[in-house]
């Protein structure tokens, strides 16, 4: 239950019912004490502007932004961003950012692959700008023999899209586990999975939202990692 004083957060998608980020957003409040609330809303492409003007009218701290509105997010924000997942209301001003990419922090990627071109994939694009980019429509099969990290930012998940091994890492958004994280993983090589990516991002829009500290061991029990 919310009180008068309670501040909101929304995430908006389509769709959005298998999200997990309510349960880990709510978590992470209630244990830093936090009278806010973390909702899911899901939005029809058409509905995005009206929504996003919306909610920063009616008092909403923020804003979660996934498929397949993180383009079109970009364009009603302040940001430089092409992609984001992460609003801020502040004032009349609709801010915008992305943490879609903060699972590579402290992670050194030299020889980075990308494969995908949706609104995730432009963001791990834009921090890894010496990436190689695949995507159906423009290069592939992908290729990444020669590749240290490789960001699987594709909805694919009964297909295997590259073959790795020990000594790469495979950072695998989508969850549950895909296909290729499995085969990863059989194949001796690092897999950050879909959950892992999910925490890091959540906690990092957390800590724009609230400026405090997220509580990133209660996130991570939370979507189930319990290590």
């Amino acid at each position: 239950m919310t009180g008068a004083s309670t501040r909101l957060v929304a995430l908006l998608g389509h769709p959005v019912a298998h999200s997990l980020s309510p349960r880990m957003q709510n978590a992470a409040f209630a244990a830093r004490g936090l009278d806010w609330a973390y909702v899911a809303l899901d939005v029809e492409p058409a509905q995005l502007d009206l929504v996003v003007r919306g909610l920063g009218a009616a008092g909403f701290a923020g804003a979660n932004v996934t498929a397949p509105h993180k383009l079109a997010a970009a364009e009603l924000a302040t940001t430089d961003a092409l992609s984001i997942n992460t609003l801020v209301f502040d004032g009349g001003a609709i801010l915008g950012t992305s943490t879609d990419a903060a699972i590579l922090d402290g992670l050194v990627a030299d020889r980075p692959v990308v494969i995908g071109d949706g609104g995730s994939a432009r963001a791990f694009s834009a921090r890894l700008p010496h990436a190689r980019v695949f995507s159906r429509r423009t290069d592939w099969p992908p290729l990444a023999a020669d590749a240290d990290v490789v960001v699987n930012a594709t909805p694919v998940r009964e297909d295997v899209l590259v073959t790795l091994r020990r000594g790469q890492t495979l950072v695998d958004l989508p969850y549950p586990e895909t296909a290729t994280a499995r085969a990863a993983r059989a194949g001796g090589a690092t897999v950050l999975g879909g959950l892992e990516v999910l925490v890091a991002q959540g906690a990092a829009s957390f800590e724009l939202w609230t400026g405090v500290p997220a509580p990133v061991p209660v996130m991570r029990h939370a979507v189930g990692l319990t290590t």
